[in-house]
């Protein structure tokens, strides 16, 4: 083997490396975050668990992704230990779906169907149809195809050039030599795990395994310890990937590990023992690219079965191994870094801890306004820690998102981290109103002065159909629904129709020399924030409809249109909500 053989081997294993790549990219830009809610929705039942993973890791494509972002979702909060565990080991069932599609370039016959099923006979079609949609094709999602199926086709052509440059080793009988050393099982199962170390993709690592079998020298009996080696190897992505995560993200991370380690132990000594009694006659034959497949599947899914019932005690060990001890306590979302690698899932992710600012901000502000019917420092601190939780919350979601937006987003992600950029400002504005409104609290309360009754009625209708803006803008942006998102703006309406109201009573008052300057100054500032907060309601509500729409509104001509073309369906809930929060003769 000349040393353009061996720059053919690493050239052919570049575009593998590099197929990989792109086709997991495309796959997770079409699957979106489904697979991420998918994850979010897990139960503790592990058989699930193992089908989720399995199901994953065939999307993606690997392995050791998958069981990073599970180390990240364990380290943000979003999935406990126990579930992981499932997970992992279904991801290790899932990665042998990269072996078998390998497997195809070893076939041989003269069987016209069977040739078809070469890559060889179909990868430069699907080569030309992923370059005609991804130079051609506007729909991002048909572009994201195009990337799926060029990406398969670098990868078909990497394993073949690796193929094609270790042939000629099949005449070298050195090289069958060292080949025999892997027959040591300790040898083979620590080549194995260097190799896939180094490269950090299991798939990787069997894909070569599978191109030397070309030269007929690899047999049942050096590739079993190879195989299992492999599969410890992979763990050194999720080893490195736990570093500066807290402890249930390294236990995580140890599960992976010590799932693997005991897998191959166990086979090792069960496997073995058999071979010495029985001197197994196929350990010398020569293997084929499918057989390694054969071979990787069957001890994931055996090892799965035998050491799922035992997962609980997989888990007591990785706890004893990282054991508990005080830790920090963060305030904010947990948007662990290691989720920007899969940029769907980060953006999902964004997504749920906006979702949580959005509570906190809302329920701030609803408790400030209940502060209005007497201060309280208990509640004012309350109120406060809140508000400073919504700043920091939008900091760092605010941080994230810009990060994100620099990766390779599909057209919809694109789109979802602006419109969460835009939601995270207007959620930090409402804790800032409900901070505004306390102090109106304790202005009021320092001064002891208090509203007319007729003004605290006024202004308890006007809180009422706060509260419902409220909910309606945060409930349409958690569940994604567009049709409570669009009963907002009819409220909002209602809402600056409330205030035009209030305020004319208010200076009607005035007049009358029913109500001091001091105290209409107050009014005037609670009337300014109240009809604020319906705004940035608004605001949410009409991002959240571009979003499901997949197209950009240009928020006046929107609400302008709403307005004056007087649409049934717009004038029917605006007329709804002013005979529901109307205010009194």
């Amino acid at each position: 083997m000349d040393i353009f053989a061996v720059l053919s081997l690493i050239g052919g294993l570049a575009l593998f490396l590099f197929g990989m790549r792109v086709m997991g990219q495309g796959l997770e830009k079409v699957s979106g975050s489904k697979l991420e809610r998918a994850l979010e929705k897990m139960t503790n039942n592990k058989i699930k668990g193992v089908l989720l993973g399995l199901g994953v890791t065939a999307v993606i494509q690997s392995s050791s992704a998958t069981t990073v972002m599970v180390v990240g979702f364990v380290n943000s909060g979003i999935m406990k230990l126990t579930q992981a565990v499932g997970i992992i080991m279904g991801a290790n069932i899932g990665t042998t779906v990269t072996a078998w599609m390998l497997s195809l370039t070893g076939l041989e016959s003269d069987n016209l169907f069977v040739q078809l099923l070469k890559p060889d006979s179909f990868a430069p079609i699907l080569a030309i149809i992923g370059i005609a949609l991804m130079m051609m094709a506007k729909s991002q999602k048909k572009q994201d195809v195009g990337s799926i199926l060029v990406g398969f086709t670098v990868l078909m052509t990497g394993m073949s050039a690796m193929s094609a440059a270790v042939k000629p080793l099949a005449d070298v009988p050195e090289f069958a030599n060292i080949l025999t050393m892997f027959t040591n099982p300790f040898l083979g199962v620590a080549v194995g795990a260097i190799l896939t170390a180094i490269i950090q993709s299991s798939s990787a690592s069997v894909g070569i395994l599978q191109a030397l079998t070309v030269t007929g020298s690899i047999t049942f009996g050096s590739a079993l310890p190879v195989i299992m080696g492999q599969n410890i190897g992979t763990c050194i992505t999720a080893l490195l990937s736990c570093i500066g995560a807290n402890k249930n993200a390294k236990r995580t991370a140890m599960v992976h590990l010590y799932f693997n380690l005991i897998g191959t132990i166990i086979f090792l000594i069960l496997f073995y023992s058999i071979n010495a009694i029985f001197a197994l006659p196929f350990m010398n034959m020569a293997l084929e690219a499918w057989h390694i497949a054969v071979v990787h599947t069957i001890f994931n899914v055996l090892a799965t079965a035998m050491l799922l019932p035992c997962s609980k005690l997989i888990e007591k060990l990785a706890v004893l191994t990282i054991r508990d001890k005080e830790e920090h306590v963060e305030i904010g979302p947990r948007l662990d870094e290691r989720l920007l690698n899969t940029p769907s899932f980060a953006v999902e992710h964004c997504r749920k801890a906006t979702i949580d600012m959005a509570h906190i901000a809302v329920d701030g502000l609803l408790t400030s306004i209940a502060a209005m019917n007497g201060y309280d420092a208990a509640l004012a601190e309350k109120i406060m820690a809140k508000e400073n939780e919504t700043d920091i919350y939008e900091d760092k979601i605010g941080s994230y998102l810009v990060k994100l937006s620099g990766k390779d987003l599909s057209e919809t992600d694109s789109s979802e981290v602006s419109m969460l950029l835009h939601m995270i400002g207007d959620f930090e504005r409402i804790g800032d109103h409900a901070a505004n409104i306390l102090e109106v609290s304790k202005e009021m309360a320092d001064k002891n002065i208090s509203f007319s009754e007729e003004a605290k009625q006024e202004l308890k209708v006007f809180a009422d159909a706060l509260s419902e803006i409220l909910e309606l803008s945060v409930t349409a942006f958690e569940n994604e629904d567009v049709e409570a998102a669009k009963r907002v703006e009819p409220l909002e309406q209602v809402i600056d129709a409330i205030k035009d109201t209030l305020r004319a009573r208010h200076i009607s008052r005035l007049q009358k020399g029913d109500c001091t300057i001091e105290l209409g100054f107050i009014f005037s500032d609670l009337l300014t924030n109240y009809e604020r907060v319906s705004d940035h309601c608004s605001n949410i509500a009409i991002a959240l409809i571009e979003i499901q729409q997949k197209k950009t509104l240009d928020a006046h001509t929107y609400l302008n249109t709403l307005k004056n073309t007087f649409q049934p369906e717009y004038v029917e809930m605006f007329n709804s909500y002013a005979e529901k929060y109307k205010i009194g003769e």
